[in-house]
């Protein structure tokens, strides 16, 4: 029991040091819910998935749109076509191609009979064309299943098909959600999109784990067929360039129909944009459409941004003060890192990626900066946003 004069020396304490104890009271709500954010959804996203392999291996129809893409037609195509998987087709869409994509499907499809090819109609107006593209491919498709990549794509292994498929084990699953990470060079470009692709794929595959499925990546991603004709397809997403994948996703995913692939096998690689100008507007063009998710999707992710950026600016706040406030601070701050940091680093063993360091400090501050920036322009100016 507090006694009447350890009430008031309380009281008075308060009053006295009102703004030391706001900075407390904020530094433990944000330590609270880092750490829940950290160890709830980045650990689930981290953990490899056990191979699940039905009795039957239902046959699969693996999707790619390509744009210009002659060199990665050449470079992985055979990836796609040398799968361990007893009955699959590979069909690719032709974009409006104006390099040598076509004459490249055409040598390929007279060496395998499971690749076919078709196109997207010259003159078609539509404000996005790979949504078309995707159409055309799915309606051609002789499968239920469909597994979507992309050209510039290269499966981990030759059991990608198979381990993908396991996440279509329990009959009630409809959309099976993969990653996809870059390939890594050893520039700061590089790295970062590198952490940045792991930060975000840790997460919607974390969220989907715990029930809360927001976006998939096209570069890995399987649905049924049915469930895409269910859903009408992306009538509703037609107005927006981007959204093939995320918004799709997040239009018709739900915690009893969604389940996620993630091991060594399973991954598909591609790589990275080489200038901070290409980086810049892949971002933009994949920010476009954020707005548009579920109110609940955008508060789960929008809300960590928000805590990390108090941190950093209360650590400032009570450094220039000069207060214990700073040990602190700088406390939460350090453990919130430890925390992050062995999660990340587990994921980066798990999935072959080159282990971040010090460096994570640095993508930490900058990335969620960045957004920003593209945020606030979007609303300031009209960015082109392309394919």
């Amino acid at each position: 029991m507090f006694s009447a004069l350890s009430v008031e020396e309380i009281l008075s304490y308060v009053t006295n040091n009102l703004w030391e104890c706001v900075l407390a009271v904020l530094l433990l709500v944000i330590l609270i819910y880092e750490l829940y954010f950290l160890l709830r959804y980045l650990r689930a996203g981290a953990q490899v998935t056990p191979l699940n392999e039905a009795a039957e291996l239902p046959g699969v129809s693996v999707i790619v749109c390509a744009r210009n893409e002659e060199e990665n037609l050449q470079d992985y195509l055979h990836n796609l076509l040398t799968q361990d998987y007893p009955q699959y087709e590979v069909i690719v869409v032709d974009d409006g191609s104006e390099d040598q994509t076509r004459m490249i499907l055409e040598q390929y499809a007279r060496q395998s009979t499971k690749l076919y090819h078709t196109f997207v109609p010259q003159g078609a107006r539509v404000i996005s064309s790979k949504k078309l593209a995707l159409t055309i491919g799915i309606k051609a498709a002789h499968y239920d299943y469909i597994l979507l990549t992309d050209a510039d794509c290269r499966p981990e292994s030759n059991t990608w098909i198979r381990e993908m498929m396991g996440g279509f084990v329990d009959a009630n699953t409809e959309v099976v959600l993969g990653f996809s990470p870059y390939f890594e060079h050893d520039t700061l470009l590089s790295r970062l999109i590198s952490y940045d692709t792991l930060w975000s794929g840790l997460l919607y595959m974390g969220m989907a784990r715990t029930g809360h499925p927001y976006m998939g990546v096209g570069r890995n991603l399987a649905y049924r067929r049915g469930t895409f004709f269910a859903h009408n397809g992306f009538q509703g997403l037609l107005s927006e360039r981007s959204g093939d994948d995320d918004l799709f996703v997040n239009k018709v995913a739900t915690k009893k129909n969604t389940s996620v692939v993630c091991s060594r096998g399973s991954l598909t690689w591609s790589s990275p944009k080489k200038t901070w100008r290409e980086w810049m507007q892949q971002k933009r063009r994949h920010l476009s459409v954020s707005p548009l998710y579920r109110a609940s999707s955008k508060l789960r992710i929008g809300i960590e941004p928000l805590m990390r950026g108090l941190l950093y600016g209360l650590l400032i706040v009570c450094t220039a003060c000069g207060s214990w406030c700073t040990y602190a601070a700088l406390g939460v701050w350090l453990l919130r890192y430890l925390v992050q940091w062995i999660i990340l680093s587990v994921a980066t063993w798990r999935f072959g990626l080159k282990h971040f360091g010090i460096e994570m400090i640095v993508y930490d501050l900058v990335l969620p900066i960045i957004t920003l920036y593209i945020l606030i322009t979007k609303k300031l100016r009209r960015v082109p946003i392309y394919w």
